[in-house]
């Protein structure tokens, strides 16, 4: 374990995901999926999300096409929350979502857009601040 890598992992993560979220999941995470924990933190959001060359509004957006295009739509959900958190607005998830609508598929495209409208709509339940 990396332990520099870790904790700037952690710092990054409850920032985008939320620390609510970050915490149920390591404190859930068992002697099997700690691993994953410890691989995601330190890589994904220690290593990657850390570098300076991109913010985290464009690592959000790119985010958003790739696990839309790929159909990973349980990380999407998250990832979508997390992109408002870092500042990215309902109009530019929609131009993601229809983004990979056509270069993609709209198949899709169009599951994309059902995650995000049921984010949306859950944010919204909980604060008027969704643009």
């Amino acid at each position: 374990m990396n332990e520099e890598l870790w904790e700037k992992g952690l710092e990054v993560r409850r920032e985008v995901a939320g620390r609510s979220y970050v915490d149920k999941a390591l404190a859930d995470a068992d002697d099997f999926t700690m691993s994953m924990q410890r691989l995601v933190t330190e890589f994904c959001w220690g290593e990657i999300w850390t570098r300076p060359d991109l913010d985290r509004r464009s690592r959000s957006m790119l985010n958003i096409g790739m696990l839309a295009a790929l159909g990973r739509l349980d990380e999407l959900s998250g990832h979508i929350r997390g992109a408002v958190a870092n500042g990215v607005t309902k109009a530019e998830v929609r131009e993601c979502l229809l983004q990979v609508a056509v270069y993609a598929g709209m198949p899709a495209g169009m599951s994309g857009f059902k995650v995000a409208r049921r984010v949306f709509e859950e944010l919204e339940s909980q604060t008027a601040d969704v643009r």
